[in-house]
Formats: C-alpha cells, sequence, structure tokens
C-alpha cells in the first residue's frame, strides 16, 4: 500500500512539473527577444517594477479562472463557463475574443516556425522549402501532438522547455561578465506605465486554465500551486534577460536599444554585436524555436478544449480528428497568405483580449459565484470583494490604457510579440 501511495505522489509530482512548465512555456514566446528593446527605453528598475505588477494581476486572473472552472463539470471551458455565469452575452464575447487571440496566435507562431524551418533546413542541408511547405511540415509535426492529448502534449512540451531553458542559461552565460551596473541606473519613469499592456501579453496563457484542470484530476491546491510556480518561473526568466540586456545594450547611441526599438530589431542582434560573439546569434535562434513551438501547443491545446466544449464535439477519435483540422485547416490558410495581416490584428487589438478575456472576464465570474450564486470553494486565490475589485481595476485600467494609446492620446512602445 505504502510502495502504491508512493508512485502515486512521484507521478502527482511530475505532472505538477509537466503543468508549471506548460504554462511557463505558454508565458515565454518568441517576443521575449523583443521585450527588453520594447521596454529598456524606460530603464531596468521601472520595467522590473511594472513587471511584477502585470505578473501578479495575470497570476491572479489566472487563480480567479481556475476557480470559476473548478466550479463546472469536467471538460467544460470558457464557452460553459461564460454561459453560465455570464449569461448568452458573455458567451458572445468569449466566443469572439477566444478565436480572435487563439487563432492569430497560432497563426503567428506557425509562420514563424515555418520561417525557422527553412532557415535551418537551408542553412543545414542546402535545401529550400517554399513557405506553403515549411508551414505545412510544422503544422503536421507539431499539431499532431495537440491529438494525442494533454498528458503527451504536457511530456513533449517539458522536453521543449528544457531545450528553451537550456539556450537560455547559454545565451546569459555569454553576456554574463559584459553587464555594466552603470547602464542598470538608468531610469525614465514616465514611459515604464505604457509598458503595462506589453507585459500583460508576456505573462498570457489564461486561455489555457481549463486544459490544466484535469491534468492534475482537479486539484485546487496542485493546480493552485502549478500556475503560481509556472507564472513565477517565467518572471525569472524575463527578470534576469532583461538584466542581461539592458546591462550590456545603452538605451542612446548606435547600436542602443534606441535604435533597436526604432529598427524593429530583437534583442540578440544588437547584444551580438556588444557581446562579439557570433554564437549569440545561433543560440538565439534554437531559443527563439523552443520558446515558439512551447507558445504554440500550449494555446492550441486550449482552443482544441474550447472547440470540443463550444462546439460539442465529443473527444473520440473522430471528433479529435475534425477538432484538429478545425485548427490546423484555417491556421495554414492564413499563416500562408494572410500571416501581416493576423499580425497587425493582434498587436492592435491583443491588448483588449488580454484585458477583458483574461481579467475581466475571469473577476465577474467569481463574483457572481460568490457572492450571487453563493458557491463554494477552496478559494484558489484569496481574498474576498476588496481583492476582485482590485484586480479588476487593474485590467480595467489596462483597457483603457489601451483605447487611448489606440486613439493616440498617449505614444506607445512598438513591439512585436509574436516574432
Amino acid at each position: 500500500m505504502e510502495v502504491v501511495e508512493e508512485v502515486a505522489g512521484e507521478e502527482q509530482k511530475s505532472s505538477v512539473l509537466s503543468v508549471v512548465c506548460l504554462v511557463a512555456g505558454t508565458c515565454i514566446g518568441g517576443g521575449m527577444l523583443a521585450l527588453p528593446v520594447a521596454t529598456g527605453v524606460a530603464g531596468f528598475f521601472p520595467s522590473i517594477l511594472t513587471m511584477l505588477f502585470c505578473w501578479a494581476a495575470m497570476t491572479a486572473s489566472a487563480l480567479l479562472l481556475l476557480e470559476a472552472s473548478l466550479w463546472m463539470d469536467e471538460g467544460a471551458h470558457i464557452i460553459s463557463m461564460s454561459k453560465r455565469f455570464l449569461g448568452n452575452a458573455g458567451r458572445g464575447v468569449a466566443w469572439v475574443l477566444y478565436l480572435f487571440i487563439c487563432y492569430a496566435s497560432i497563426v503567428a507562431y506557425t509562420a514563424g516556425g515555418g520561417a525557422q524551418v527553412t532557415h535551418a533546413l537551408h542553412h543545414s542541408f542546402d535545401i529550400t522549402l517554399s513557405k506553403t511547405y515549411s508551414c505545412t511540415l510544422f503544422l503536421i509535426v507539431f499539431g499532431a501532438i495537440i491529438y494525442f492529448g494533454s498528458m503527451v502534449v504536457g511530456r513533449v512540451n517539458t522536453l521543449l522547455f528544457s531545450g528553451m531553458i537550456f539556450a537560455y542559461v547559454a545565451l546569459v552565460s555569454l553576456g554574463w561578465d559584459h553587464v555594466q551596473l552603470s547602464l542598470l541606473s538608468f531610469r525614465r519613469w514616465g514611459p515604464a506605465w505604457l509598458a503595462v499592456p506589453l507585459f500583460l501579453t508576456a505573462f498570457s496563457f489564461q486561455t489555457l486554465v481549463p486544459s490544466l484542470t484535469p491534468m492534475l484530476k482537479r486539484d485546487a491546491k496542485a493546480l493552485r500551486w502549478a500556475i503560481i510556480g509556472g507564472t513565477t518561473l517565467a518572471l525569472a526568466v524575463y527578470v534576469v534577460w532583461e538584466w542581461l540586456v539592458l546591462g550590456i545594450i545603452p538605451v542612446e547611441g548606435p547600436m542602443g536599444l534606441a535604435e533597436a526599438l526604432a529598427a524593429g530589431e530583437p534583442a540578440t542582434h544588437f547584444l551580438k554585436e556588444q557581446v562579439g560573439a557570433g554564437i549569440v546569434y545561433i543560440i538565439a535562434e534554437y531559443f527563439a524555436f523552443f520558446a515558439l513551438v512551447t507558445s504554440f501547443l500550449g494555446i492550441a491545446m486550449g482552443l482544441f478544449d474550447f472547440l470540443s466544449d463550444g462546439l460539442r464535439i465529443r473527444k473520440d477519435m473522430r471528433g479529435k480528428m475534425l477538432l484538429t483540422l478545425l485548427i490546423a485547416v484555417p491556421t495554414l490558410f492564413f499563416a500562408i497568405h494572410f500571416e501581416r495581416a493576423f499580425l497587425v490584428a493582434l498587436d492592435t487589438s491583443g491588448g483588449y483580449g488580454d484585458s477583458i478575456l483574461n481579467g475581466l472576464m475571469p473577476v465577474a465570474m467569481v463574483w457572481i459565484g460568490r457572492y450571487r450564486m453563493g458557491l463554494q470553494s477552496d478559494k484558489p486565490m484569496p481574498g474576498g470583494k476588496v481583492t476582485l475589485l482590485l484586480v479588476g481595476a487593474v485590467f480595467l485600467m489596462a483597457f483603457l490604457l489601451e483605447v487611448a494609446i489606440h486613439l493616440g492620446f498617449v505614444s506607445s512602445f512598438s513591439y512585436v510579440m509574436s516574432e
């Protein structure tokens, strides 16, 4: 009996680690290479404080979404949750925002992954693939993983996440000795708050939360710690990366962050020049690929379960094939023919989706569930009405800031999260 309990405990620990890697991998996308460039003009300390603020808000919203998810029957996703707590209007908003965010994201990841496949095959084997074939190859290899279910996705993602962390450690090791404390002292507090929508996007994984509950057998405590662990791991990776890049590349002058921002170049392009090591670019390519695929798997798995719930498609062999095709076919079409349109749309409207779908809606669901329906739970996110109001205020502020930016009332950072 003790042996059985010990084996079960080890399996639970392994599953929690898998979910931690899935959460962190979904947060850390290929856009991390552009993150220091977009926020560096504010300086290290202002950027880190803004990042901490957004990390806390996004972790809180994920825990609230977890609470609402645990009130539902197994297999329920955002559509069923929004219908129960927010009515038909909430369900309609969830359909539009969820489909837009997920399809736009995986279109961007597929196009980026296809470009990296083409680049790798050309330089390694002198094989040239067209955009159509490279995107198709990427989607066949990694899209097929989604078909086999969340446990397989979790295991594959853990391996890919390990490769991403290895490449990340190699990048940090190459630049460690080049960090200058004087560059880290640069501060410009004014622009820091404009980075709030950007940092919220950097910690965006909430579309995955309903898919995580069955992976840990609806264990509220394990799920809470897995979510906190995943977002905290992503936070640690971001903080060290910001410290490295902002401590090596000056803001002003030639080959500085301001010039990189204006040119739309990733951090590694100028990091290579400052460190003087050509291998930086090669390692960065590996890092970007692993980061892109882990994000793709997380978003696609969430979309798979979302469509199953929203369209009432059973997850038998025929149903899983249909769900896979519903994800793969539109993604491949738009990745080949309309990639740029989707990237522009995601850049323009992504902040709205994060603030509403990943922020305001979870707060509203939990408020209604707790205080109107009287539902009881373990409260993965502790606190009462004041806590909910504070979290809601953060996302309302982010929404209004996004509106102000797009109406031209304030200037924004030029950033690309999906490249």
